[in-house]
């Protein structure tokens, strides 16, 4: 396993460094400190050949501009939070609303517009970068100086391990994810045709501005049926625009759950998705429309990529029967996510 770094631009004055941790088969994973942002992941096809099969930029001023959280770290609090505000110990805090009444991924200026800083690490079966981010009391609302840490490991084995580990002097709201979107085919063609297998029964039930309502709906049976592996394309119709839905996941013990798996046939790719988390996001990109540009001056059109945002569930601090997303001073916020690589 090595790592290198390259100059990737400036924000703000600071440097901006794209970490490219490269495996001993020339699989590799590329991260930068902006965002703590994955811009890239080369793995191979059924005969061989590396693909990039993340969507993104091939400049710093691509992920600078107007785009859909390619890749990013979202937080402090990802998915959506309704009107813009929470109550927590009888104080209530305004946030910014940036999806209509309510705020998505951390606000205006979340944790995917902020300089972290980098450190690299090497051992002998894998290789990685630790990002550390300080978010001061106060910034987009949220309150508490909130130390936050996310390491990127990539394994001889081709995983991707994504660690995350945050700490709070005063009580805080935290959700953290991490949002990239994925195209095993080498975002070739769109991501209809997937197969995908999503470990969930259930799903959290939403409104028209997809905040959750606090009831769980059963997936039997209906669109969100995913328990067996099926092409995303076969009730993507039926589901409205595409896919953009928590799902519940199957857990019967705390640590790692196999949370989803993805196929592509005509290269033979397969993701797995572990994680430690309850819940689970599948958005298929269901508003890009070509007007984006991404790598090598692809137009990213609708359906071009998928997300699976391991996560708690949106809009928790409203909702007493989810999974609380309280962090208070003196506990340690800690989860790992694995996207595990492979090809049949």
């Amino acid at each position: 396993m090595k790592i290198s770094r390259t100059p990737f631009g400036q924000v703000n004055g600071s440097d901006i460094y794209l970490f490219t941790i490269t495996g001993k088969s020339g699989s590799s994973v590329t991260i930068m400190n902006y965002g703590a942002t994955v811009t890239g992941i080369h793995v191979p096809d059924v005969r061989g050949h590396l693909d990039d099969i993340v969507l993104g930029f091939d400049s710093l001023e691509g992920y600078l501009g107007d785009q859909p959280y390619m890749g990013c770290i979202c937080g402090r609090v990802a998915n959506r939070i309704a009107g813009a505000s929470f109550t927590l110990d009888n104080k209530t805090y305004a946030l910014a609303a940036n999806t209509g009444k309510n705020t998505l991924h951390g606000g205006i200026s979340g944790f995917d517009k902020k300089v972290w800083q980098a450190e690299e690490f090497v051992d002998t079966d894998e290789a990685g970068v630790k990002m550390h981010y300080l978010s001061p009391d106060g910034e987009e609302g949220f309150p508490g100086n909130l130390d936050v840490t996310v390491k990127y490991i990539y394994t001889a084995a081709n995983e991707l391990k994504i660690i995350y580990r945050a700490v709070t002097d005063r009580p805080t709201y935290l959700n953290l994810t991490n949002h990239s979107y994925f195209n095993l085919t080498g975002c070739r063609e769109d991501v209809i045709n997937h197969e995908l297998m999503i470990n969930a029964d259930r799903i959290t039930e939403l409104s028209p501005e997809l905040i959750p309502t606090g009831k769980f709906l059963e997936v039997e049976g209906t669109a969100f049926d995913f328990t067996k592996s099926k092409s995303i394309g076969t009730d993507a119709a039926a589901a409205g625009n595409g896919y953009d839905q928590n799902f519940v996941l199957n857990k019967e013990k705390d640590g790692l759950t196999l949370a989803a798996t993805v196929y592509e046939q005509v290269t033979g790719r397969v993701m797995e998705v572990f994680t430690t988390e309850p819940g689970i996001q599948l958005y298929t990109a269901n508003y890009l429309d070509g007007k984006l540009i991404g790598k090598n001056g692809l137009p990213y059109r609708k359906h071009y990529g998928l997300c699976l945002e391991t996560q708690h569930f949106p809009d928790a601090i409203h909702h007493p029967g989810f999974p609380s997303c309280v962090l208070r001073p003196g506990e340690i916020y800690q989860q790992e996510t694995i996207y595990r690589f492979k090809t049949i």
